[in-house]
C-alpha cells in the first residue's frame, strides 16, 4: 500500500494544454517514481480510496497520480474557478490525514513481451526524453508494444481527451523516435 504521512501538506495548482484538466501538486511524493495510476472513471478506482472521493463530486470526470501530484480533469459544463479550491482542499485534508492513495496488488503474472535491444531503446528514450515533458503537463505516456516498426503507448491523465495530445504525439513524440532510431521506428500510435 502507498499511503502519503505528511504533516504538513502544500499543495499548489498548475494548468496544463487540456483545458478540462488541471494539476495539483504536493510537496511530498504520492507515488514511486515512475509510476502512474490513472482512473477514466469510479468503477476503474476500485485501488484508491482517494480517487473514489475525488468522483463522489459530480463535476470530476477522471483522477490521475502520478509522482507528486494529483491530475483531475473536469466536466466540460464546471469552470475551474468554481470547483479548485474545493478539491484542493478535499486533497489537502486528506492526505494529512495519512490515508492511504493506492493499494497496490502483486503482479498477477501477466505475459510480457521479450525485451529486445530495441525495445530496451524505446523505453529509454521515453523514460529520458518524453516521460518528463508529459508528467510536467499533468499526465503520463507509457510503452504499451512495438511491432512492425509501429510504437503503441498508453497516454494517461490530462493527455487523455487533450485536443493537443495526438498533434503532441505525431509532431513531437514520433519525429523523435523516428530521428533517433531511424530504420527501427516508423511511427508511434496511442492506445485508448
Amino acid at each position: 500500500m502507498l499511503q502519503a504521512v505528511p504533516k504538513n501538506v502544500h499543495i499548489y495548482l498548475e494548468s496544463n494544454p487540456n483545458p478540462n484538466s488541471l494539476k495539483f501538486v504536493v510537496n511530498e511524493m504520492l507515488v514511486p517514481e515512475a509510476m502512474s495510476f490513472d482512473f477514466p472513471d469510479v468503477e476503474s478506482a476500485g485501488i484508491s480510496p482517494l480517487a473514489k472521493e475525488l468522483f463522489s463530486y459530480p463535476f470530476v470526470d477522471r483522477v490521475f497520480f502520478a509522482s507528486n501530484f494529483v491530475t483531475v480533469t473536469k466536466k466540460e459544463d464546471v469552470e475551474w474557478l468554481e470547483i479548485q479550491g474545493t478539491l484542493k482542499e478535499h486533497i489537502k485534508k486528506y492526505l494529512e490525514g495519512g490515508n492511504f492513495i493506492i493499494e497496490v496488488k502483486e503482479n498477477d503474472g501477466a505475459a510480457q513481451e521479450e525485451e529486445t535491444d530495441t525495445i530496451k531503446k524505446i523505453k529509454t528514450i521515453l523514460d529520458e526524453y518524453i516521460r518528463p515533458a508529459v508528467e510536467q503537463d499533468g499526465g503520463a505516456i507509457t510503452y504499451h508494444s512495438f511491432n512492425d516498426g509501429i510504437v503503441k503507448v498508453r497516454l494517461q491523465g490530462s493527455c487523455s481527451g487533450c485536443p493537443s495530445s495526438m498533434v503532441t504525439l505525431k509532431a513531437g513524440i514520433e519525429n523523435l523516435f523516428t530521428r533517433m532510431m531511424p530504420g527501427e521506428v516508423k511511427s508511434v500510435e496511442a492506445l485508448g
